[in-house]
């Protein structure tokens, strides 16, 4: 049962991005809860260079199944040509975690 569920990282450019994403997320039910956390200093790769940026991390907790429509979401409220959008498995959970999150998806 717990190898169902994700925790889905996505960065933003601004808390108000991140709101507004945690929030269509939790209308639509593909997230059962959002921890916002910034700004959070970024370092990548982008268009040849070595870029940094302020951002704010989100974590997203959600199923497995729900990660593909999760992310057209994302993608479709995200300010960026290529959002972070990645998911890693929960290995384990507390079952009375488990049973509301499992409550609170689709």
């Amino acid at each position: 049962m717990t190898n169902d569920y994700v925790v889905v990282i996505v960065t933003t450019a601004n808390r108000q991005e991140a709101e507004k994403i945690a929030q269509q997320l939790l209308n639509e039910k593909l997230i059962a809860c959002a921890n916002i956390v910034g700004p959070v200093s970024s370092f990548f790769h982008w268009a040849g260079k070595i870029e940094n940026a302020e951002e704010y991390l989100m974590f997203m907790k959600s199923r497995r199944d729900l990660f593909g429509r999760l992310a057209d979401t994302v993608k479709r409220l995200h300010s960026y040509e290529v959002p972070e959008i990645i998911a890693l498995p929960i290995a384990e959970g507390a079952k009375s975690y488990l049973a509301w999150l499992a409550d609170c998806l689709r």
